[in-house]
């Protein structure tokens, strides 16, 4: 039998220990490298482009030698107005990839030593990062479809008399969403927030080429999609699969993301809940990557990312 991927040498390529070691100046370099990696980590003014500054060595600031700008490796990022030292910001990165199904905020706060609104924020801003993979996505070739229902938990009554069948739209408590997953076969993953899974036929519009196959389950919500595309559907009731037919690989995602709601995170606020699902989606497409080039991913994503608008300042309000 095969040796999984998570359990092999190749899947750890990076760790704490090697993190720590490495020292701030060399954590410093490393997002230096991958805020300019055109200039291999010499400073770009943000302001007018010219390449040429002074190091102002007592802040770590860089000033232009053309508009004398000041500003830092992580001006302009989602990193502004940063507090931790760089080390501590690599560090936090790498536990955040090394979760395969996500690493709740209250642990990495103990694992750096950092108040729970430090990490909370900061991982949002990853989330935030890793979204950026999926802007402008046009998913072709066979690409699954489903959908799934998350939060709005409903507590069952003392009595068995009491209780009432919680799957019934009019026992909910009307937070439930549905997140749809759109997946591209050895591709991208798509997910996508909505009220009930039939909303979500607009988003295939926008992000499904029109030559592209789907794979979708005997849901009524996706009966429209025969007016545009060539449709497959497979009877779960029945079998998973029918002839080459099935929606494992949309399941495969849901899991992830049931197990990040259920046994990491525990509860997922609703307007949170698109960056959770982005989250998996980005977990679910780099499977197969090491951790070193996950982090590195990801702390080039960030370093690309304007200042959130949503999280600076989120406690401020």
């Amino acid at each position: 039998m095969a040796q999984h991927f998570l359990l092999s040498a190749k899947a750890r390529t990076l760790s704490l220990a090697k993190v720590f070691r490495m020292g701030e100046d060399a954590a410093y370099g490393l997002f230096c490298e991958m805020r300019w990696p055109e200039t291999d980590g010499e400073a770009v003014c943000p302001r007018c482009g010219c390449t040429d500054s002074y190091f102002l060595k007592s802040r770590r600031k860089y000033k232009c030698v053309a508009c004398y700008h000041q500003f830092s490796v992580t001006s302009g990022t989602i990193f502004a107005s940063r507090k931790l030292s760089f080390t501590d910001l690599l560090a936090a990165i790498v536990i955040f990839v090394n979760g395969a199904k996500g690493i709740s905020a209250l642990q990495a706060s103990r694992d750096l030593d950092v108040q729970y609104k430090t990490a909370f924020v900061l991982f949002h801003k990853l989330r935030e990062a890793m979204a950026q993979e999926f802007a402008d996505v046009k998913l072709n070739g066979t690409v699954e479809i489903d959908g799934a229902y998350f939060g709005g938990y409903v507590k069952p009554e003392n009595k068995k008399a009491d209780r009432k069948d919680r799957r019934l739209s009019f026992n909910r408590s009307g937070k439930r969403q549905c997140v749809v997953i759109m997946r591209e076969r050895r591709g991208c993953s798509l997910p996508f927030i909505v009220a009930n899974e039939g909303d979500a036929v607009p988003f295939v519009r926008d992000h499904v080429g029109t030559l592209a196959t789907i794979h979708a389950d005997e849901g009524t919500g996706w009966d429209a999609l025969y007016a545009g595309w060539d449709t497959r559907r497979v009877n779960h009731s029945v079998q998973f699969m029918d002839r080459g037919v099935c929606t494992n690989q949309a399941e495969s995602y849901f899991s992830r993301l049931r197990r990040m709601e259920i046994g990491t995170h525990h509860h997922i606020a609703g307007r949170y809940l698109n960056a959770y699902a982005g989250e998996a989606a980005w977990r679910e497409d780099h499977r197969r990557v090491d951790n070193g080039s996950q982090a590195m991913t990801l702390t080039g994503a960030a370093m690309e990312a304007k200042v959130s608008r949503l999280w600076k300042g989120y406690w401020q309000r």
